[in-house]
């Protein structure tokens, strides 16, 4: 009897990296990671969190893109952190894998117990998240694993910026991916640990309502909020992705900061 395949191995950025994912099951990594990791900016040496890892695509893609960075993947559930570890240890990974961490950690820990867990204070220069984002009150899943990863609970976004903000280096970015209906709720987390707020709603194509907003903020900034140009992620009446957004998806661009 043939033995049903429980993985998959899939390749990112064309090839420049790959991860181990569940088959059938799980939230399974792709464009918001992918988006979500090149709002890392930055060439210099850096040390890079990412909460709520999963099985590593958005730190992975950090990693594959940016050569200087160090990369943490955060991960509460042992089951994602394995495969993050799987992940990291593939061999067409080797050639980052010794910048690439996975610690098992709960994000929403405080004070001593966050610390314990690895999350140190001041340690990280970029801290990148992609919550879960279903509302409490939706259809639920009937799969486990997938309904942790995509199922908020009450408080969410204030838990994990919170946390970003006790690890992250005064004058650290914030990087986030989110659906439109959480804007209030992130800037609210943001309150006076996170200014600078720069919100990039994106739309499918033009004229469809946005699907998904990026957000970057700086620790102890008081700079004022900023609402971009929306970004469209398909040419208009077609399938295909807009020059931009590809580079983004394959690690050839970054989105800085204005």
């Amino acid at each position: 009897m043939t033995q049903a395949v429980t993985d998959t191995i899939d390749a990112f950025h064309r090839g420049l990296f790959h991860i181990v994912q569940p088959k059938g099951r799980g939230h399974r990594a792709g464009m918001d990671a992918m988006l979500l990791a090149a709002l890392v900016a930055d060439d210099r040496p850096i040390k890079v969190a990412d909460l709520g890892a999963g099985a590593g695509a958005a730190g992975l893609a950090v990693a594959s893109r940016l050569p200087k960075a160090e990369v943490v993947l955060f991960e509460r559930s042992a089951e994602m952190a394995n495969y993050a570890r799987r992940s990291v240890d593939l061999p067409d990974n080797a050639h980052m894998a010794d910048r690439v961490s996975v610690i098992e950690a709960d994000v929403t820990l405080t004070a001593r117990a966050r610390n314990d867990a690895g999350l140190i204070d001041e340690s990280f220069d970029h801290v990148i998240m992609n919550p879960p984002f279903n509302d409490a009150g939706d259809r639920r899943t009937p799969d486990a694993l997938k309904a942790e990863a995509h199922a908020m609970t009450d408080g969410l976004f204030e838990s994990w910026v919170r946390t970003a903000g006790a690890i992250m280096i005064p004058g650290g970015q914030l990087s986030l991916i989110a659906r439109p209906q959480s804007i209030a709720e992130i800037i609210d987390a943001c309150g006076k640990r996170f200014g600078g707020i720069e919100i990039t709603a994106i739309h499918p194509r033009e004229g469809e309502n946005a699907v998904r907003i990026l957000m970057t903020a700086i620790k102890g900034s008081r700079a004022r909020l900023s609402l971009r140009a929306p970004l469209f992620m398909h040419e208009e009446g077609s399938h295909k992705f807009s020059p931009l957004v590809d580079d983004f998806n394959n690690g050839r661009a970054a989105y800085g900061r204005l």
